[in-house]
């Protein structure tokens, strides 16, 4: 407040007013107390100072003074020291959740904020002009649809391998299914994490996934195959609906749930102090899903779940391997990676010949053979290895024969060994010349 001058809100400047039409006795004491929303023994109170005081009487007297509740240097000295050593590149929102948690200091998120702008720890983001999206609905039950997604990063910081976490998001909660740390992003590795959900929740309705290759055919125009990956005609075959989002902002919710463990989830891995998938899987399993569930999932609309359930694992297991057809050859054989597939059958197994069947093939590499939907046994000759030449019962005598004679040697005394060539040259020189 100036010399002269008196600063006042509007608020203030309202409250004048009110008291000056009561000092003028224009307004009842009641009247102004209901208009201002205080008690008649306040508006006497602002009444008999506004008489000695004129104007000033009405202005707060805790303006430019310190709040009887602000936090004392020495202790935001303290909060700042502690995040500057165990929490130097947290965000303010979970900085603020730690400093609780594990130092038991209650701190406002925008008072960590300023402090940590003060301090150099945070630098103020400015609003970027954000595109617009329309918005999507959520759909209504558990379980109707779920966003899938990998995302590769360092989540051990370098304390252990670079590896992928694929999420698995129901659409109407924005609850956690399913976390799991895997090697790379792979058909096998999605059949594997969307395997433990069907075992824990049942059979979703439907799956949102990005454009990927283990989800959809990119190559434009292809001639061969019938259109679907290996993970597509699986979902066709558990009635699973897959949706390809045609941008990130589509699935927008896992694609900011996988924003969102990129920062929380790997300080949380450095804190607890894991370096590998193994134990990080366990993490995620028994304490870091639900907890983060806890602060993020919503209620749904309808609270019924619409999850199919699992009648079959082990049709579940069969369903998840890599699948290609072959043709029984006439000698009951089908060819697979440089493999050939004798087919054990009884008889001749002329019924099996030009059938169609289905190699199924596990992560681990054991081979199924599948006609109309029965499991064949076989064995399995490898075509690499060398087989003895086949040759007709006349050729080879003709070969003994050959053999025989090549190793023959005379003996010593043979009739050969005493022929002499140059007695006879000497017998045809001498003889007379008989014209």
């Amino acid at each position: 407040m100036e010399k002269g001058y008196i600063t006042m809100n509007t608020q203030e400047i309202e409250r004048l007013e009110v008291i000056q039409r009561v000092s003028r006795r224009t307004l009842k004491q009641g009247q102004a107390a209901k208009l201002l929303g205080l008690s008649t023994r306040q508006i006497k109170r602002l009444v008999r100072g506004f008489k000695m005081q004129g104007p000033e009487a009405v202005v707060s007297k805790h303006r430019n003074k310190p709040s009887n509740h602000a936090y004392t240097q020495a202790f935001k000295d303290e909060a700042v020291r502690i995040i500057r050593a165990e929490y130097p590149d947290f965000g303010p929102t979970l900085a603020s959740e730690k400093l609780a948690l594990r130092q038991g200091i209650k701190l406002s998120v925008e008072m960590t904020r300023q402090l940590m702008i003060q301090a150099g720890l945070w630098k103020e983001k400015t609003q970027k002009q954000k595109t617009i999206h329309p918005p999507r609905l959520r759909r209504g039950c558990v379980g109707e649809l779920v966003q899938i997604d990998g995302s590769p990063h360092d989540w051990f910081e370098g304390r252990g391998p670079r590896c992928t976490l694929i999420v698995f998001i129901d659409d109407a909660t924005s609850r956690v299914q399913w976390m799991r740390f895997v090697k790379s992003e792979t058909t096998f590795a999605y059949f594997k994490v969307l395997r433990l959900y069907i075992e824990r929740y049942g059979i979703p309705l439907a799956l949102y996934s990005d454009q990927f290759g283990v989800f959809r055919v990119n190559m434009k125009e292809a001639k061969t195959g019938t259109g679907l990956t290996q993970f597509g005609r699986a979902m066709q075959e558990l009635d699973i609906e897959l949706i390809w989002a045609h941008s990130p902002q589509a699935k927008g919710r896992v694609e900011r749930s996988n924003s969102t463990q990129q920062d929380r989830l790997v300080k949380e891995l450095r804190l607890a102090g894991i370096c590998d998938m193994e134990a990080g899987n366990k993490f995620l399993e028994e304490y870091y899903t639900e907890y983060h569930n806890k602060k993020f999932a919503v209620s749904p609309r309808d609270p019924v779940d619409v999850h199919r359930p699992c009648t079959s694992l082990a049709a579940i297991d069969l369903c998840f391997t890599l699948q290609e057809t072959r043709i029984i050859q006439k000698n009951i054989t089908c060819q697979y990676k440089n493999k050939i597939y004798t087919i054990d059958v009884p008889g001749k197994g002329y019924r099996l010949r030009q059938a169609i069947v289905t190699v199924c093939e596990s992560e681990s590499g054991e081979i199924t053979i599948l006609h109309d939907k029965k499991s064949l046994s076989y064995t399995v000759i490898d075509k690499k290895q060398h087989y003895a030449e086949t040759v007709s019962g006349k050729a080879l005598e003709v070969r003994s024969i050959k053999k025989e004679r090549i190793g023959h040697r005379p003996s010593a005394n043979h009739p050969w060994r005493q022929y002499q060539p140059t007695a006879v040259k000497s017998l045809v020189a001498t003889a007379p010349f008989s014209p």
